[in-house]
């Protein structure tokens, strides 16, 4: 752990909000529309991880805090394109799920604005089941 992060965990706040009853993990879907390389893929989750991240923070900071202490899973699964990642948000959104869209720049493969990721939570394991549990594994 750094200094910085030292000092934050020691003068932040303690979170608050409503604690989850279960474990905790992000989903990942990817537009496998795109047809997008293995490195560009990794690129997208991992800007997803870090958006949803913050988010949660600020919105749900339980969550974070039950998912940073459980080891932080996170599971990648295929979307069929960018229509089906919305009707997923849509879905996810109606149960109380933290979602977060990642658009790409256009500066390499694809064209700019695609959406490439939905980031789904962190939430409990058994509720984004329900959402995204018969999706393939990337």
């Amino acid at each position: 752990m750094g200094f910085r992060s030292f000092l934050h965990r020691i003068t932040a706040p303690h979170p608050s909000g409503p604690s989850p009853n279960g474990n905790c993990k992000m989903v990942f879907v990817v537009n496998h529309n795109l047809k997008m390389g293995k490195g560009k893929i990794a690129a997208q989750v991992g800007h997803g991880a870090v958006l949803a991240t913050m988010k949660a923070g600020e919105k749900k900071p339980m969550y974070l805090e039950k998912w940073l202490a459980s080891g932080q899973k996170k599971v990648c699964v295929k979307g069929t394109d960018a229509a089906h990642l919305l009707d997923l948000q849509t879905s996810a959104e109606r149960g109380g799920i933290l979602t977060t869209l990642v658009h790409d720049a256009g500066h390499t493969q694809i064209p700019s604005g695609s959406l490439t990721v939905l980031a789904l939570g962190p939430h409990v394991d058994d509720i984004l089941d329900e959402i995204t549990g018969e999706l393939k594994l990337l």
